[in-house]
């Protein structure tokens, strides 16, 4: 069964209603992007897939769009080793798997099957909400190719 775009976006806008958002075009459209991706997204990324859509956006709207799928945790970010954030939806709820950085080209991917878990106990009083793995390396798509680190 083929899902149509229709119907994507009605679930996609349901999701952010579930949290209590209204279900704006950037924030539908923001969400179905970072779904479809696969990979996390810088913000520059995101405005280009908005900008091929057709959907009108500015650069502030973009950052509160982002800023609060994070906070209703619909979507997460994970910091890049070139201190440029990268969003990617949330998969069920919350967050809680490993990223890897590849150094040659710089990709962030979301390595759903790794899940971080602690280690150790935590002092008394302390509560975890989550925990993040990051891997650094090359990518498949890089390794062995002439300037890899």
């Amino acid at each position: 069964m083929t899902l149509s775009l229709e119907t994507v976006a009605n679930n996609t806008a349901s999701r952010i209603v579930s949290r209590g958002g209204r279900a704006t075009r950037t924030r539908v459209a923001v969400l179905d992007i970072l779904s479809r991706a696969g990979r996390p997204l810088s913000h520059d990324e995101v405005g280009a897939a908005l900008d091929s859509g057709a959907v009108e956006h500015d650069r502030v709207t973009l950052y509160r769009t982002l800023d609060w799928l994070v906070t209703h945790e619909l979507a997460h970010r994970v910091a890049g080793t070139d201190r440029v954030w990268r969003f990617n939806a949330g998969v069920d709820e919350g967050h809680g798997h490993a990223h890897f950085h590849c150094a040659r080209c710089g990709t962030v991917f979301c390595l759903e099957a790794l899940q971080p878990t602690i280690a150790a106990t935590l002092p008394q009083g302390f509560r975890c909400k989550r925990a993040e793995l990051s891997f650094h390396g090359t990518c498949p798509n890089c390794v062995g190719s002439p300037s890899e680190p």
